[in-house]
């Protein structure tokens, strides 16, 4: 598998840092608060979707809440993990020689 997008990595490290709390609207919030850019709902949904049906992320339902409302959460299986790494490696590559013109990390 090749790497995968900014948003994507975004998204899977959102719902690793959240842990079992990883549903969209914490994996935003999450991803605005670190990153200081605002994320729409509808781009939050769609990669959680994308990442699913690649397999790099599993979800459950959990029961409903007192309001009648069920909340998907989702984990990141070592798919998901393997792809990450993959991508963060391709940028340090393309890093790599680059520290005059970018500075150090």
């Amino acid at each position: 598998m090749s790497a995968i997008g900014e948003f994507e990595v975004l998204i899977l490290m959102a719902v690793l840092r959240l842990d079992r709390g990883a549903y969209a609207p914490a994996v935003r919030a999450e991803i605005e608060q670190r990153t200081g850019r605002s994320v729409s709902r509808g781009a939050v949904y769609i990669t959680l979707d994308r990442l699913e049906s690649k397999g790099l992320l599993l979800s459950t339902m959990a029961e409903a809440d007192e309001g009648g409302r069920q909340r998907r959460y989702y984990q990141v299986p070592a798919k998901g993990v393997r792809a990450i790494k993959r991508t963060l490696a391709a940028l340090e590559q393309m890093r790599d020689g680059l520290e005059p013109i970018l500075g150090k990390a």
